[in-house]
């Protein structure tokens, strides 16, 4: 590209307008593209950190891969969980035993999932303790019968530690009065707040030799729960171990156990990724209208600098320059504002919350209530590309028709 295509490009970007620095379809354009861009930096780092934070607080009380047999019992966990900790992605093992159950106390009942747990295996499978409000998970011993109840689980029960609540066993024993469901009292040591309802609400831990005479498991447990060095192996090293694993097991990793959260997430990242893309691409063809203006109004200075000599691809690269650097600054703009904004979500949208009183994610209706955002670089990158590409494309064809401008007839009336 010769020097005055770029200088005569760049001239008509900057060319004054009723006293303004830059003509004023050229800045709505500018900021078009530029509000386009924030709006869909914004929109995906939320999305990433809507999946970032759920699969950290699901992984806060669920393990990466479990491992059991297909009747939901598992005899012989040492053997298992030695088994799988030969794989050299696996960094801990720890047995469950997993139950259904109602808790009562004074007025209160309510139906929960019961896990039964060695305390010192279990933190080194999941970080359990760091949610926990009250108590530690240590505080579970065997023989006291002891149990760990989530902070909504509590609270609808009215129970507080060293609260003595009755878990009653779904299967029954049999008595001469006939078929009685087995009960025992406990004794609230610890309360935890996972930050996901269905866990605050619905999760109760005791010790599982604690839970094995409850529900009378011998020495049999529901299956082992394994800890990986990368969590995103999990699937590759689940199906490792369905087939390095002596006998028939059920091995299942977190992305299936919590596989429509992510596809739900991932989802609607796809959709709103397409609806702000579309942002995008209507801003950028303001490019358009904006040359179509700027070349009907030079009309007669390209039918000049075609009399000077000028050929039709200078014409078009000249007008090349104009639109790409609208498109150019747009994107920069746009970039630099969305990534600002979503880096700074967490104070933005409580300023806006307590501006206006009002609360946009209820924890009883999300399963996360505040609102997170992660900036990716490939995100951005990509936006950046797209939109600077979409700017190029908008400019070819006012661009082709300024070449195309016939200097008589352009001159004719001149």
């Amino acid at each position: 590209m010769r020097p005055y295509e770029l200088l005569i490009g760049l001239r008509y970007t900057r060319a004054k307008r009723r006293n303004h620095f830059i003509s004023f379809i050229s800045l709505i354009s500018i900021i078009g593209i530029a509000l386009g861009i924030v709006v869909l930096i914004v929109v995906l780092s939320v999305m990433n950190g809507f999946q970032t934070e759920l699969r950290t607080r699901i992984l806060g009380v669920a393990s990466h891969i479990e491992i059991s047999q297909f009747d939901g019992t598992l005899a012989n966990w040492p053997a298992v969980a030695e088994a799988a900790k030969r794989n050299p992605e696996v960094v801990n093992a720890a047995p469950y035993i997993m139950a259904q159950g109602m808790l009562s106390y004074d007025q209160g009942v309510q139906g929960a999932l019961i896990r039964g747990i060695l305390p010192a295996q279990e933190n080194q499978v999941v970080d359990l303790n760091k949610h926990m409000k009250l108590g530690r998970l240590e505080n579970l011993r065997p023989g006291e019968f002891g149990i760990v109840l989530g902070i909504d689980l509590a609270r609808s029960l009215g129970a507080s530690m060293g609260s003595k609540i009755t878990v009653i066993a779904p299967q029954g024993q049999v008595t001469p009065a006939g078929i009685l469901p087995r009960l025992k009292q406990f004794t609230v040591v610890g309360v935890f707040e996972a930050g996901m309802s269905v866990y605050d609400s619905g999760l109760a831990l005791m010790h599982m030799e604690d839970a094995a005479k409850l529900y009378r498991m011998d020495d049999k447990v529901s299956g082992v729960r394994l800890k990986l060095h990368d969590i995103y192996q999990a699937p590759e090293v689940a199906r490792e171990l369905a087939t390095s694993l002596p006998g028939d097991y059920f091995v299942r990793d977190w992305t299936t156990q919590n596989a429509n959260f992510f596809r739900a997430v991932q989802m609607e990242k796809t959709v709103m990724f397409v609806i702000m893309f579309f942002i995008v691409a209507v801003a950028a063809f303001n490019i358009v209208s904006t040359l179509v203006m700027v070349v009907t109004d030079k009309q007669a200075d390209i039918a000049i600098l075609r009399t000077l000599g000028a050929s039709p691809g200078s014409i078009m690269k000249i007008f090349i320059v104009q639109g790409t650097v609208i498109g150019v600054f747009g994107t920069l703009l746009g970039v630099a504002g969305g990534v600002l904004l979503a880096s700074n979500i967490d104070v933005v949208v409580p300023f806006i919350e307590r501006l206006f009183d009002i609360h946009f994610l209820a924890k009883d209706v999300y399963y996360i209530s505040e609102l997170p955002s992660t900036v990716e670089r490939t995100d951005v990158i990509a936006i950046a590309t797209v939109s600077f590409l979409l700017s190029l494309v908008a400019t070819l064809y006012p661009s082709w028709r300024a070449s195309k401008i016939n200097p008589a007839e352009a001159l004719r009336y001149e």
